[in-house]
């Protein structure tokens, strides 16, 4: 949602005669970080109070906004693509420009928009929905034929960045407190790659990655050979009945070395559509509750931020991760009544 958007609601709820601190809890809930300070809340209910009706911007005179240039376009690019799951203000920090010069990009510019705590196309294309619906169709189809053969057998995996800095997405102040002070993240360096494989029993095997080192097919088909013998170690029984293996379409992931391995490995893969985190366990689930828990917190080296995230795993109840699982026949479902189109919640 734009500002536009936001402002629109602003005015809806405080027509209902709520008060900006409730207006600005009730997007908060709905709209997570893409929700409006509670100070744009008061400020625009505020106006709308005294008789406002326009939503747009007063005009001002001097010069115009110059922070929306290719250069800038191009570095936001650049950042979305190497890291899909960044905040806005994240990337307004490494940038240095506004909140609201990024969201214009993103949106705007590049025609993106937050789906599951990461950056898709706004728009899916009638075959992209197509795809989307079919496959969910079928993947319901195997998972209602035998629910609980179905959560034994299937295995979920991704990678996510962590970084050594992860800014708390909204803050509780009195009315009469300062605003608060937001730590700058520099150029977003000191951060690690997690690749997490996961089942509804838990974590499987997890592997991390140092900032300046990459994903390849070569790698990627290693992390799977490794991932086998964890399954001999961990889930006994689990191989012989037949790993269902789920991960998106990463070029890495389908690589030539990389199906390769998974032959070998005797997985049975299940088919993920493109532009589609919101069918992904690991991002809708995991690594969402997984950057909650670590918000707000600052680790100085790599191996504080990988204790930080193995607690945090190790502190999760086998139901958690089954929770995680069993969601997406909801999920599965609701895109194929949506005829193939996003899945919010």
């Amino acid at each position: 949602m734009d500002k536009i958007w936001h402002r629109g609601v602003i005015k809806y709820l405080q027509k209902k005669e709520l008060a900006p601190k409730d207006i600005h809890a009730d997007m908060v809930a709905t709209l997570g970080d893409d929700a409006p300070a509670l100070s744009t809340v008061q400020k625009w209910a505020a106006e709308f109070k005294r008789g406002r009706e326009s939503l747009e911007d007063d005009q001002r005179s001097g010069r115009p906004v110059t922070a929306t240039t290719r250069e800038n376009i191009d570095r936001v690019h650049h950042m979305v693509m190497d890291d899909s799951r960044l905040t806005v203000n994240q990337i307004a920090n490494a940038v240095g420009i506004s909140r609201e010069r990024v969201e214009n990009i993103l949106h705007n510019e590049l025609g993106m928009s937050k789906i599951s705590a990461r950056w898709v196309p706004r728009l899916l294309t009638p075959d992209q929905k197509r795809t989307r619906l079919v496959t969910s169709q079928a993947n319901l189809a195997l998972f209602e034929a035998n629910p609980d053969d179905f959560l034994e057998r299937f295995l979920t995996q991704d990678e996510c960045w962590v970084h050594h800095f992860e800014p708390e997405t909204m803050q509780w102040n009195h009315l009469s407190s300062p605003p608060p002070k937001k730590a700058k993240v520099v150029s977003l360096a000191g951060k690690v790659m997690v690749s997490v494989f996961w089942d509804a029993k838990g974590i499987v095997f997890i592997d991390y990655l140092q900032n300046g080192h990459t994903i390849n097919g070569e790698y990627y088909a290693n992390l799977l050979r490794q991932l086998r013998k964890a399954i001999e170690s961990k889930r006994p029984g689990k191989l012989s009945k037949g790993v269902l293996f789920h991960r998106d379409n990463a070029p890495a992931h389908k690589s030539v070395l990389a199906m390769a391995a998974v032959r070998d490995c005797g997985f049975e893969l299940i088919d993920h559509p493109p532009y589609s985190p919101d069918l992904a366990p690991s991002d809708y689930f995991l690594f969402r509750n997984m950057k909650k828990h670590l918000s707000g917190k600052q680790y100085r080296t790599d191996d504080e931020v990988l204790s930080a995230v193995e607690d945090f795993f190790e502190g999760q109840v086998e139901s958690f991760y089954t929770t995680g699982i069993q969601v997406l026949q909801h999920r599965w479902k609701k895109c194929v009544d949506r005829r193939g189109d996003f899945v919010e919640k």
